[in-house]
Parts: structure tokens; sequence; C-alpha cells
């Protein structure tokens, strides 16, 4: 028989079973009416069966997990629920932070992101968009590593810059779209992509940890700052399921799931979301419970979520819905028919819905057979841990002594293509230079008589400009060049013309001394 993690009352104790917890679940309700005190409720009993959880924090308030609660102050919402073995207690947590402020930086890179994402998170149209598919094609094919925005922007320059020779290939590449591009990649970077674009990315198996007690670690992303930002913030969340996708191994279904990983805010996802993205969303959900996660949406209205994927969402739980006008009683009728009923019952689950307390929930689980149960009325247990904002001590405390903290401290920055761009132009400035006669430019040098010093970095100009001129590759007769030789061609060009100016600001450091 499958073992249950109970975190209500009904009419009975009401649990999950975590062998159905892969068909994903929902948490839903007005705001105020109890969703984050339900999250931390099963988080603390995943843990206690030995299960790791990945949630954010957008109030500041679930980082307490690692503090015990007070007893006193959930005495009547213990006897209410019948909790008989109720006792406070602390979590293992492990604190992490997109932005890198708060927690354990958590990184992953640009080509790890990929292009459908990051065009959302930039705001691009459909035209734009393409033009980003073509920046990562390139990349690809020239074997330049996209790690953290410095690169995107160069990959984008690049491209702007190849537009005529990637014509045939890829297309009309405009001027306008890559200027629209870098804008908005410098919008990223001000909300804080510069950190979470970077390396060394997450490795996800860290998520999926246990401590020496057997308990499951809860992985909380601190998310008071990023929320500031919900394009990004969803877009950090969704990239993190996504990695769990790709890299966990297949495992089919388990007796209880490896990682269940809680989406708050799902409303912020899907909000002018387009249908390429959702797709993948559903895709991701349908398929990652094979990687044995199971997947939580938290949100304020279930209906925000889409057809395809609240499809999935087989456990549910909805808190109270406020209605006062005929859209918001349309909305909640629609919630009451996703549940399981009597087909005889004189229950009224609308209306139930809309006068359930907080800390009240219509319930609707799958039982042993993969059926939902019937929808039922049910007061969550109150949480072991504390209730409210973790002390700043304890959350100090939390990070430095992470064994993670380490790892993932330090960006590390190898070379990739912003890096391999510059260090090719570097090479082409040094041949250009060094193809000028060393010796001839030493007699040149010497000054006339009663010449100033302008006068001589002009004249030093025009002569470095003529050798650059004299000593300039002839192009490749060959119609075959890949784009990284032209674009090698189009950089000594550019550099034949930037060279003198380059060294003129040499020369005047010299005449500085």
């Amino acid at each position: 028989m499958s073992q249950e993690v109970y975190f209500g009352h009904g009419n009975a104790p009401v649990g999950l079973s975590l062998d159905k917890l892969n068909r994903h679940g929902i948490i839903a309700g007005a705001t105020g009416t109890g969703k984050t005190i339900t999250l931390k409720v099963i988080a603390e009993q995943l843990s206690l069966a030995g299960i790791p959880v990945f949630l954010s924090d957008i109030k500041g308030d679930l980082a307490s997990l690692a503090e015990p609660g007070d007893s006193q102050a959930v005495a009547e919402r213990v006897k209410d629920t019948q909790y008989d073995s109720y006792e406070t207690g602390t979590f293992p947590i492990e604190l992490w932070d997109a932005l890198g402020e708060n927690g354990i930086p958590v990184r992953v890179t640009v080509s790890e992101m990929g292009p459908i994402l990051l065009a959302r998170l930039l705001g691009l149209n459909d035209t734009q968009t393409s033009i980003l598919n073509v920046v990562f094609s390139v990349a690809d094919d020239e074997g330049l590593l996209l790690i953290d925005l410095m690169d995107l922007r160069a990959m984008v320059n690049y491209v702007g810059e190849q537009a005529k020779d990637l014509k045939d290939l890829y297309g009309t590449i405009s001027k306008a779209s890559i200027g629209v591009i870098l804008r908005s990649i410098k919008v990223l970077e001000d909300q804080g992509g510069s950190v979470f674009f970077a390396e060394p990315s997450l490795e996800v198996n860290d998520f999926i940890k246990t401590n020496d007690d057997g308990l499951g670690i809860i992985n909380i992303l601190d998310a008071t700052s990023l929320y500031q930002t919900p394009f990004l913030y969803a877009t950090v969340l969704l990239a993190i399921l996504s990695e769990l996708y790709e890299e966990l191994p297949e495992v089919g279904d388990l007796d209880k799931p490896k990682l269940v990983f809680f989406f708050d805010e799902a409303h912020v996802l899907f909000n002018n979301t387009p249908t390429v993205l959702v797709e993948k969303i559903e895709l991701v959900v349908r398929l990652i419970r094979s990687k044995g996660v199971s997947v939580f949406f938290v949100t304020q209205n279930p209906m925000d979520i889409p057809d395809k994927v609240s499809s999935q969402l087989a456990n549910r739980i909805q808190h109270g819905l406020r209605a006062y006008t005929p859209k918001e009683l349309k909305v909640v009728n629609a919630v009451a028919d996703t549940f399981r009923q009597e087909a005889d019952s004189d229950v009224d689950l609308a209306e139930t819905i809309q006068q359930l307390a907080t800390g009240e929930a219509v319930v609707s689980l799958l039982d042993q057979d993969g059926t939902p149960t019937i929808a039922e009325k049910v007061t969550i247990y109150p949480p072991m841990s504390k209730i409210g904002v973790i002390d700043s001590q304890v959350r100090l405390q939390a990070v430095n002594h992470s064994s993670l903290l380490d790892k993932y401290s330090e960006t590390v920055n190898r070379d990739s293509a912003h890096e391999q761009l510059n260090n090719l132009i570097e090479e082409t400035e040094k041949e250009l230079i060094q193809e000028t006669d060393p010796e001839d430019a030493t007699v040149e040098a010497k000054p006339s008589a009663g010449t100033t010093s302008d006068d001589r970095i002009k004249e030093l100009e025009e002569q470095l400009a003529k050798k650059v001129k004299e000593n300039k590759p002839k192009a490749r007769s060959s119609n075959r060049d890949t784009s990284m030789d032209r674009f090698t061609k189009n950089v000594m060009s550019q550099v034949g013309r930037e060279v003198g100016r380059i060294v003129s600001r040499s020369i005047l450091g010299m005449f500085k001394k």
C-alpha cells in the first residue's frame, strides 16, 4: 500500500499518496486564504518522508522552515484538525538566490536557457525571435560558447555584421531588429540577468539530497527581489524545471518522487505567453513525471493555467475564491466543475468554495487506483515550523554552513564567445602592427626639429596608416569561406581602420610620461 503524507483533516485525515504525486497538482486560492501555509505543511511532510523539495519564497515567509514553530499560537488549529501527533520542529533547508544576494547563487548559461525562453524574457516579437534563433544557430556552427550576456551581445553584434553573408541561409537580418535585441539585453542586465547567466551553472542533482537523518532537503529560492520582475522570476523557475527534465534520467513510476517542485505564483508563467512556449511547458510537465519529479502549480486563479497543463494536475487543493461580479461567479462555477462530486449530492460546491475560511480548502486527490477522490472540505494542519519571516542570523547561518557554498560562490569566467571574438580581434591587431617594419618605423619615429607633440602624433598616425594599407592581407579567392573566415577578414578590415587610433592612444600615453 502506498505511503501517504497527511496535510489536513476532513471527515478523516487527508493525505497525498506518494506514488501518485507524479500526476502533479495545484494549490489555488485568493490572496490571504492560506495557500502559503498549505504549501509549507506539505513541504514539511514531504521532508519527513525523505523527499527533497524545491520552492520559491516570494514573501520571505518560507525560509522560516528552519526555525521551530510556536505550539501555543496554533493550539486551536491543532485541536480543530485533530492533529494528535503535532509537535514543533525544524527542517533542513538550502537557500538559493538567482540574484546572488541572500543565498547560494543559482546560475544557468545562455545556451542552457535557449532561444525560446530567452526571447520571451527579452520581450521579442516573432521577427526578433527568429533572429535570436539565428544567433544561436551561428554560435553552434562556429563552436562559440554562449555562457553569459556578454557572449550573447557579442554574437548578436557578430550576426549583425555578417547580415549580408548570412542572408542567403537565414533571410534578411535587419539592423533595427539587432538594435532591439541589444537594447533588451541591456534591460535584462539591469534587472539582474548578468548575475543569473554565468558559470558555474546549476547542477540539478544538488537539489535532490537528504540530510544525515534522512530528511529531504527543502531547497528555497529567495524570490523577494526576483519577483519584482515577474517575467525574470517565471523564466528562472521554468529554466530550472527544464534543466531537471533535460538532465535527470528516466526512472518511470516510483514509490515516491525524487523531488517535488512547487511553482508559486504560476499565473505569471502563462501571462502573455506565446503558443510555442506554452506547448514546451505542457511537454515538460507531461514528460517530467517519468524523471521522478512532481510539479505543483500554486496560483490565485486556477483558470490562469492553460487547459493542456491544467488537465495534468490530478491532485487539487482549492482555497477560497471571492466572487462579486457575474464574471467572477462564472470562474467559481468553472472551478467547481473541475472537482468530482457525488451524483446525488445536494452540496453546492461553488458556494462552498466562496465560503471557505482561511486555512480551509476543497480537496480532491488521487486514490490508490488512480481515480480522483470525491471533493471534500478540509481544514489544513498547522505547520510545525515558524509562521513568519526567518531570523536574519538563522538565514546567515544556513547559507554559511551550506556544503554547496564553495561550489557556487565564485563566478567562473572561462573563454566563451565574447572572449573568443575579442581574442581574434586582439591577435589581428598585433599581426597588423607587427607587419609594419620596426626598423623603418624607428627611423621615422625621430621627430623633426620644430615639430609639436600634436604634429608628431599626426605624423605617426599617417605613417602607420600607410604601412597598414601596404601590408593589408589580400582577400581569399575562394568563395567557400566559412562565416568565421569572412568575419576574420571583416575584423582585419576594421582593425586596419582602427589600429591608428589604438596606437595613437599608446603613443599619447608615452608623451605624457
